[in-house]
């Protein structure tokens, strides 16, 4: 996340020398002035050698010049802008940030600088500052910059990291969504590094409410394989989850494909299974197979014995299917029907499946409404009815870990 900082001369490449018409040539490195300013009499004297020596790259001789025109009680201000742009021009090709920096400072508010480069110069300073480890100049100078509107992601991810390296999280925060605000009026993506920051400062101030919403923005921007992974086993290590929510977990990751190793597939392929999918159960240990994922011999053995169980067991569920539909229709509440749209789920069939938990659902008496909601727009998703899916997992309300759980659904379907 850090800026890396090219040459001087690169961050200020195309600076904008200006010198008087009567010591500047068509010929020079210099930009004419205006018609109506000219540098003076006195600052000609040093100026003018000034710019012969910076002409044959003899920058020593220059400086010292520019030095001379430094002492001048005299100047005018257009001879200041004068001397300080030429000055510039040297410390950008003998790489000194330091002078640089200072010369900027006094150039940037001056009424002689182009409106076109100001912000070019306001960018430049936010970096200097930010090398030289000044945050509370690099911040003013970035902020400036994207005040002027044409600041770049270095500028953005500047001013976010320098609040972040001064120890300030909570401005960090502020910046960022600001930044994102204003990206978003222009419909275009933050920086990944700014979204990373922000995960960042949630951690540091251990806020879990910030640190979701950051996962979750993450996502919503960079769906990566590394993110989703980094984002659904932070609740999967979390203790004390309940199987049937574990399970609806590892659904989303094996849907993203970030299981990471065997261990996983097995212990998705068994949660599912103890819970009534052993058509589930069996696509993901023959997925953990296709993928080489049982690579211990214990795991292998495990899993073998698994397969081999839940295959017998696929055969007899499926002939129950007719009778449990016929009981789930003469039931009186919504349970039987959302166990039936679960072995409709097991076996792929996802319109049969949705129809049946949405039906339990309208008779009421579910076990756990916010699972079967989520069974419900998962099952939607899969089978390309994507609209109803996010209306699904957008109505899942009153249980924070469902909530949070169907927004990541809800972020894999418009993905999807």
């Amino acid at each position: 996340m850090n800026i890396q900082l090219k040459s001087l001369a690169g961050m200020i490449a195309g600076v904008a020398l200006v010198g008087a018409l009567s010591i500047v040539h068509s010929t020079s490195a210099f930009a004419a002035a205006p018609k109506e300013e000219q540098v003076s009499a006195a600052a000609s004297k040093f100026l003018k050698p000034a710019q012969d020596a910076i002409e044959k790259n003899d920058f020593s001789t220059a400086l010292t010049q520019l030095k001379e025109a430094e002492g001048l009680t005299n100047r005018t201000d257009f001879d200041t802008y004068t001397m300080y742009s030429m000055e510039l021009y040297v410390y950008s090709k003998t790489n000194d940030l330091n002078d640089a920096e200072k010369v900027l400072e006094s150039l940037v508010d001056s009424k002689y600088l182009p409106k076109a480069d100001l912000a070019s110069r306001l960018r430049t300073l936010a970096q200097i500052n930010y090398q030289n480890k000044d945050y509370d100049k690099a911040i003013q100078y970035g902020q400036r910059a994207i005040q002027a509107g044409t600041a770049n992601d270095d500028v953005y991810t500047i001013v976010d990291q320098a609040y972040y390296l001064k120890g300030d999280y909570k401005g960090t925060l502020q910046a960022i969504d600001a930044t994102t605000d204003e990206l978003a009026k222009k419909n275009q993506t933050p920086p990944e590094d700014l979204l990373k920051l922000q995960l960042s400062s949630c951690l540091k101030l251990n806020d879990s409410d910030c640190t979701t919403r950051a996962v979750d923005r993450r996502l919503s921007y960079y769906p990566s394989p590394e993110n989703w992974r980094e984002g659904l086993y932070t609740i999967i290590q979390t203790p004390g989850q309940s199987d049937p929510y574990l399970l609806q977990v590892y659904r989303l990751a094996f849907d993203v494909d970030v299981l990471r190793g065997g261990e996983d597939y097995l212990e998705m392929a068994t949660l599912a299974n103890d819970q009534g999918s052993p058509g589930e159960a069996q696509r993901v240990l023959q997925a953990g197979q296709q993928k080489n994922a049982f690579t211990s011999a214990n795991i292998k053995e495990h899993s073998t014995q698994l397969l081999t169980s839940v295959k017998s067991k696929v055969t007899a569920d499926q002939a129950t299917l007719p009778k449990l539909a016929a009981d789930a229709a003469a039931a009186k509440t919504g349970q039987k029907e959302v166990a039936l749209g679960l072995a409709y789920f097991s076996y792929q069939q996802y319109d049969k499946a949705a129809e049946a938990i949405s039906s339990g659902l309208a008779k009421g008496g579910v076990k756990s409404e916010p699972d079967a909601r989520l069974m419900l727009g998962i099952a939607q998703l899969h089978a390309a009815k994507k609209d109803d899916a996010i209306k699904t997992f957008e109505s899942i309300k009153g249980d924070p870990k469902y909530e949070r759980l169907a927004h990541l659904w809800e972020i894999r379907a418009k993905q999807a």
